[in-house]
């Protein structure tokens, strides 16, 4: 398996590992067939748990590989390169917040972006789709810098586990998409429809990022830490407190799913990689 993919073009292995990540989004999804609702405590967890994976892609797989990179680029402030990309990857999620309508999950229903008429049940969509778009631009970039790593074994090895990580986390994810749309008053099926919709995002993100990184070498660091800087605006802005609205004995649960998260994420990296 491992032969097979180092055979293929950068572009090609970001596709093969967005399309495990976008089949994990479908495939919890598809829970919606069997569960109508989701407890609130199952739900903070899986956020918390989404967020720990993100939190430690970021550094594991993102910014201390574009430290390294900036370095063996010769950079006399590596620090600063990778500060840079890392600001202007939140900026863009920051913009992206800003001007894409979309509606955040929970009671309140928030709605973000420029005025529209969408339905809202399109909106909370918009909204997980927005997530994903660092998470597959974080495995494209991983899979692009492979090809021009002093050992493109280990980096395909360490591209993969970000793409195993992301994987794992989407699962949860896209339970917590499809099941909260089915409480709105869809039905399971046009749920899931939605709820796996928004992962398809994540292989277009993939693919461009691979095919930037792969073809101008020089913004590499600059795009590994701008794929960090997103997931960590992801995080920050809506996964942690969408997991602390409730009680203060509901947050634990997204404590304990944060750091479990975060060290499945650390396990896979290092093992890997």
């Amino acid at each position: 398996m491992l032969d097979w993919i180092l055979q293929l073009e950068p572009w090609q292995q970001a596709l093969t590992g967005t399309a495990f990540t976008y089949f994990m989004t479908a495939l919890g999804s598809a829970l919606v067939f069997f569960f109508k609702e989701i407890k609130k405590d199952v739900l903070n967890l899986m956020l918390g748990f989404a967020s720990g994976v993100m939190i430690a892609a970021s550094f594991w797989s993102l910014l201390d590989p574009a430290i390294a990179r900036a370095e063996e680029n010769g950079s006399q402030f590596p620090w600063l390169v990778v500060a840079i990309g890392f600001g202007v990857g939140g900026l863009f999620l920051y913009i992206a917040d800003k001007t894409i309508p979309h509606m955040h999950f929970g009671p309140d229903h928030e709605q973000e972006g420029l005025p529209t008429h969408l339905k809202r049940t399109i909106l909370l969509v918009f909204s997980i789709t927005l997530h994903n778009i660092p998470e597959g631009l974080a495995v494209g970039v991983a899979f692009g810098a492979a090809a021009s790593a002093d050992n493109p074994t280990a980096a395909v090895l360490a591209a993969i586990s970000v793409a195993l990580g992301i994987g794992i986390q989407n699962f949860p994810e896209g339970a917590a998409v499809s099941i909260p749309l089915r409480q709105e008053g869809l039905s399971r099926t046009k749920a899931f429809i939605y709820g796996q919709a928004s992962g398809i995002v994540e292989p277009i993100a993939g693919v461009i990022g691979a095919i930037l990184v792969s073809r101008m070498t020089a913004i590499l660091p600059y795009a590994l830490a701008f794929a960090a800087g997103a997931m960590i605006y992801v995080v920050v802005e809506e996964l942690i407190p969408e997991a602390q609205q409730e009680s203060s004995s509901h947050r634990h649960f997204a404590v304990f799913g944060t750091m479990l998260g975060f060290m499945i994420m650390m396990i896979l990296d290092v093992a890997l990689g």
